[in-house]
């Protein structure tokens, strides 16, 4: 181990210096007018993983985004195989005036790398490329065999991968998928993540009359879409945070006893995170704590609304049609299908007179439980501990993965979700950053979980 330890320490600069190569590739997957960035960016991964040693490295072409695939048996049958996935397409970097730097030109401040991309998944996608380069280059080859998986489509709902997955079954078949594409539970304080919630993503459109209207003239007279989407919306929650669509807890799985005595032993700073975003009160679901509803717990949030004037100044209007977009975060045993169905046909109940809607179902995704007796959770909690210096945390996290419950359903496997990002790292938003510590670390605690891994393989 300190052989491999001390090439990672010894390449410290130009593993970050590659890093930054990659998080200047602005490879925004929704927006058309970056298709060639993002695939150029598949390109620099696909020469990249040549470079430092891997012989199998294909691009694979699909109806949208390539995918990157790699492979090393070289360990052997008897040896556990790993599939190691992560995404290299990342978020819009709007809104672009609140960055205090470039998005797509990485700048470190105070230990941390700022770029869109930096956590979510670049940063934490190459460390393990880093990772199987130390071992190829100290060990002469992997302890455990690996396929490495990135794709360039996750920012929007990985349409494409399903269908690659079940193509290629038998090349793609493994003991286990690695992903980190989560965050620690706390700064220094490493935690591998045991459940995912799930997705279910709708847009609710109203409209009212042909056009905009004189809100003097009309105002009063007819239903104003704005105002009949917000009476829509409100009659979805209840003053206790409790989602009023009729059947959408009917499959919802409690929490047990024993995960809210798990929750309670987590330390979790409630007055420093309120703190850290700005607000003077946790709000939610009654009747549970804010960690509890935040990752373990179904929820409604509208993600965005428009409608009528939005510009400088004034404008009597009233406007011919509104829209919100609107995210459910679903728990085990929620089928994201049946949930939009639900999601609709309550639309269609409230919806008031005088209007008509449309509601859109987007990207989904079902919730994801991996057992916290599985081997591999065990050799990933083996590298953690080995690399700082602290048992790792088992928790359950509040965002969606949707590829994982898809890997289980396709491969039959379970899925590890090692993070090194943080909560407070702004993903999705501005000024989005990447401790290059955990960088680091990250790169040694992935070489670390391949040389433990067979320790623990039944």
């Amino acid at each position: 181990m300190s052989e491999l330890f001390d090439y990672i320490d010894k390449n410290k600069d130009r593993f970050e210096s590659e890093l930054f190569e990659l998080l200047r590739i602005p490879s925004v997957s929704t927006d058309s007018s970056h298709k060639e960035d993002v695939h150029k960016a598949a390109k620099f991964l696909s020469d990249h993983l040549k470079e430092i040693g891997l012989k199998d490295v294909e691009i694979c072409e699909t109806k949208g985004n390539p995918i990157v695939l790699a492979k090393n048996l070289e360990a052997g049958p008897d040896k556990p195989t790993v599939l190691i996935y992560g995404h290299y397409d990342v978020q819009p970097p709007d809104p672009l005036d609140l960055w205090t730097s470039p998005p797509f030109e990485p700048v470190v401040k105070d230990g941390k790398v700022y770029a869109r991309g930096a956590s979510d998944d670049k940063g934490q996608a190459f460390l393990h490329v880093k990772a199987i380069e130390a071992w190829l280059k100290t060990g002469g080859d992997l302890p455990v065999n690996v396929k490495l998986l990135l794709e360039g489509e996750e920012e929007i709902g990985s349409p494409n991968l399903v269908p690659f997955l079940k193509e290629r079954k038998e090349e793609l078949a493994c003991d286990m998928v690695l992903v980190s594409d989560t965050a620690m539970f706390a700064k220094d304080t490493p935690s591998i993540t045991y459940g995912l919630r799930g997705l279910a993503y709708m847009e609710l459109e109203v409209f009212g009359p042909d056009r905009d209207l004189h809100s003097g003239v009309y105002g009063g007279a007819v239903v104003n879409p704005l105002n009949a989407l917000c009476r829509m919306v409100a009659k979805m929650q209840d003053e206790n945070g409790k989602i009023q669509i009729p059947g959408f807890f009917d499959d919802v799985k409690d929490l047990t006893p024993e995960e809210r005595e798990g929750y309670k032993k987590l330390p979790f700073d409630e007055d420093g995170w309120k703190k850290s975003i700005g607000i003077e009160e946790a709000d939610g679901e009654a009747g549970y704590s804010t960690l509890e509803r935040k990752t373990g717990r179904p929820t409604l949030d509208m993600n965005g609304m428009w409608g009528g004037y939005q510009g400088e100044g004034a404008k009597t209007v009233l406007p011919a049609k509104a829209g919100a977009k609107i995210s459910m975060r679903l728990v085990p045993n929620q089928n994201p299908k049946k949930i939009a169905q639900l999601f609709e046909d309550y639309c269609n109940e409230i919806k008031p007179k005088g209007v008509k809607i449309k509601v859109t179902p987007h990207h989904g995704g079902d919730a994801a439980m991996t057992n916290l007796d599985f081997y591999g959770l065990k050799a990933a909690a083996k590298a953690f501990k080995d690399v700082y210096q602290k048992e790792p945390l088992f928790t359950r996290e509040g965002g969606s993965i949707p590829i994982v419950a898809d890997f289980e359903r396709v491969l039959g496997v379970n899925t590890i979700l090692m993070g090194f990002g943080l909560n407070t790292d702004a993903i999705h938003s501005p000024n989005e950053h990447f401790h290059l510590a955990d960088y680091h670390r990250g790169i040694k605690t992935s070489a670390r979980f391949l040389e433990v891994l067979e320790d623990f393989s039944p």
